[in-house]
Parts: C-alpha cells; structure tokens; sequence
C-alpha cells in the first residue's frame, strides 16, 4: 500500500490520545506510539510541536520527525515576554544569561543549518536581537563579536558534548 504521512499537533511531552485519533485507522499500537512520542519531545514541554509521522503501511513500521517551536517562541517563553518589542533597537522586552543563549540553540539543532554549536548560537543572537532581547546586559550584536573573538569559547566548550548528542 506504502506510505502514509500523519501530521499532528501536540504540547511536547503531553502527547494525548486525541491527537493521535487520526493513527486509529493505520493499525499501530497508539498507547505505546503516545509514550514514544511524549518521550521525544519532553524537552519541548510547554510548547506546541509539529509531529509528523511517516507509516508504512504494510510493515506498521514508522519514522517520527518532530519540528521544534520557532526561535521566537523559545526565546520570548524564556524571556517570560508575550509578545516581541515593536522597536527592538530601542525598547528591550528582557534579558537572558548567554547560556540560555547557548540551551536554545542546542534545542533548535534539528532546525538550523548551523554546523557548529558557535554558528547556531549566533544565529539564535541574531534572532534575540530582532526581537529585542538583550544577553547578559549587553545589546546580542556585541555579545556575537565577543563570541567571534573567542570571549565565550570555554562556556561553548561545556556545552559541545550536548550538541553533538542533539
């Protein structure tokens, strides 16, 4: 028959029956498919995700692909902000410590083209600025230059076993 694609909504690590009502017709096992992806995406709790599973429907075997929430989303839950400012070079919504920085670019791994733990932080930077987020104090323009010219290598450093793993 082959493939099928299922594409549902949930709160990471709160996966419930309901959202998996779509899988009852493809045969597979949906309290143990429910716990599989809870545990998946338990790192994402609080935050709705994009799950999509593919089936195949002659095996019952099945891949999982979950898409994290958007930067944006990461960053203002982080900040504790609801929305971003309408004038983020003047008006700051919050400040995070640089290692937040450095736990939400590790979160969005699966989703950034970034090839090292460095260039996906300063993207997530880039990202804090546009919003107006500030990183420990300083506007997230300096504190990219500061990590080009290696002032957070040792803290990158702690965190690169992390990344590889993600």
């Amino acid at each position: 028959m082959g493939i099928r694609v299922y594409t549902i909504k949930a709160k990471g690590g709160q996966v419930s029956e309901d959202a998996l009502s779509t899988l009852k017709k493809s045969g597979l096992d949906l309290a143990k498919l429910r716990d599989e992806l809870n545990k998946l995406t338990e790192k994402y709790k609080g935050f709705e995700v994009t799950i999509k599973i593919m089936v195949d429907e002659d095996t019952k075997e099945y891949d999982v692909e979950i898409k994290p929430p958007t930067t944006t989303e990461l960053l203002l839950k982080a900040v504790g902000a609801k929305e971003p400012s309408g004038d983020p070079m003047h008006q700051k919504i919050g400040d995070l410590p640089f290692e937040k920085i450095v736990e939400i670019a590790i979160l969005k791994k699966p989703s950034l083209n970034a090839k090292t733990l460095k260039a996906a932080v300063k993207t997530i930077l880039g990202s804090a600025r546009s919003i107006g987020i500030t990183v420990d104090g300083k506007d997230a323009k300096q504190v990219t230059q500061e990590v080009e010219s290696g002032v957070y290598d040792a803290i990158l450093a702690k965190y690169e076993e992390e990344w590889e793993k993600a």
